[in-house]
């Protein structure tokens, strides 16, 4: 079995030795041609993750970035933050269901969108993402408590193309019973088995997944049943924020080749 998979859907990513080298020789030469990311996120109490996601998309050589904030932060960083703009929030400071035009109109500039969390927990906000994820046909990369909204109620992402989670193991399991896997998704699963059980979720509904072995000490990219694998030079606590800019930059870039723009992403 494991010959068969290393054969058939398997591809293993050395540090430093990227799979696909052409996509780095073929990524836009000036700012103009690098694309636009809008970054979604924050809530009154917090906007770490979308601040980490531009720098982190600035990093990676996006073109331009824009960021859109609740408006109850709009006191707290309008004027620190030129990139910012600002939609509808709740009483509590989370985006609202009408916040729903101004992302819309935002899309419309942007050629792929990054939800990085901090979020905060609010049904309104639930609703809006539902909203957005089945309007849109924009690429959308999900990760942190984004992620956390959509595995409890999957059916707005199970059959949507051309999205990307980037979330925990746990969140993986999560996704997996609310999905009504077969087989469940353990913490105790080695490498080979958390690539089968991938290799399987990915054949069967839409999303690209990036997630991480913390065991082998290695990121995995599943897309459309194919898998890659990329040994991790260290092992920080804090990935997903960054690792989800890097990986929509790459795929905006490139995207006719999204198994390729992400596995290269996580050798950059």
């Amino acid at each position: 079995m494991k010959e068969r998979i290393d054969r058939d859907y398997w591809l293993k990513q050395e540090a430093g030795k990227p799979l696909f080298p052409e996509l780095e020789w073929s990524r836009p030469e000036n700012r103009q041609q690098a694309g636009k990311l809008l970054i979604v996120g924050g809530n009154l109490h917090g906007f770490a993750a979308p601040a980490e996601a531009y720098q982190a998309a600035l990093q990676a050589g996006i073109g331009t970035a824009r960021v859109l904030l609740p408006d109850a932060l709009h006191k707290t960083v309008g004027r620190a933050f030129e990139q910012g703009e600002f939609a509808p929030s709740t009483p509590s400071g989370s985006f609202s269901q009408k916040a729903l035009d101004e992302l819309l109109l935002q899309t419309a500039w942007a050629d792929a969108v990054l939800v990085a969390g901090d979020l905060g927990r609010n049904s309104e906000t639930a609703i809006l993402l539902e909203k957005f994820l089945t309007t849109s046909s924009l690429p959308i990369v999900l990760t942190k408590d984004a992620v956390d909204y959509v595995t409890s109620a999957p059916e707005s992402v199970l059959s949507r193309s051309q999205t990307l989670l980037v979330l925990s193991l746990s969140q993986l399991q999560r996704l997996g019973i609310a999905a009504k896997c077969a087989r469940p998704i353990t913490f105790g699963m080695d490498l080979l088995h958390v690539v089968e059980w991938l290799h399987d979720f990915t054949l069967n509904n839409q999303p690209h997944i990036i997630v991480k072995h913390t065991g082998s000490k290695r990121m995995v990219v599943a897309v459309g049943g194919r898998i890659s694998t990329t040994q991790l030079s260290g092992s920080p606590m804090l990935w997903r924020v960054a690792t989800a800019a890097r990986a929509g930059v790459w795929w905006l870039q490139h995207p006719a080749k999204s198994f390729e723009a992400l596995t290269t992403s996580l050798d950059t």
